[in-house]
């Protein structure tokens, strides 16, 4: 059964950092491009950052580039989401999901397989 897990998420003061997490299973996270997706309220879903299977190249959004960094660890079968310098229109449910497709048809096009799992909240507040 596929699974996909966030965590990290939380209450952070703006300029401060987080670092997501998603455990998959039910399949191996390194066979699938990856990537992380977020959802502000009343906003529809929005690609943030996505990394391909093969050579690592990624992805990121204008409103995240140099502030937030992706990586995975295969052998954890584990994605990652280093965030920096966060700000409050980082505020939302942020998701992973994988793909077959490349980093632009994923985080661009929201090309991705199945349904969204619970997320997890990111609230940037003094």
């Amino acid at each position: 059964q596929v699974q996909l897990v966030e965590s990290g998420g939380g209450l952070v003061q703006p300029g401060g950092s987080l670092r997501l997490s998603c455990v998959a299973s039910g399949f191996t996270l390194g066979g699938y491009t990856m990537g992380w997706f977020r959802q502000a309220p009343g906003k529809e879903h929005e690609g943030v950052s996505c990394i391909s299977s093969g050579d690592g190249s990624t992805y990121y959004a204008d409103s995240v580039k140099g502030r937030f960094t992706i990586s995975r660890d295969n052998a954890r079968n584990t994605l990652y989401l280093q965030m920096n310098s966060l700000k409050p229109e980082d505020t939302a449910v942020y998701y992973c999901a994988r793909s077959r497709g490349t980093v632009q048809e994923m985080c661009v096009h929201q090309d991705k397989f199945g349904s969204w799992y619970q997320g997890t909240q990111v609230t940037v507040s003094s």
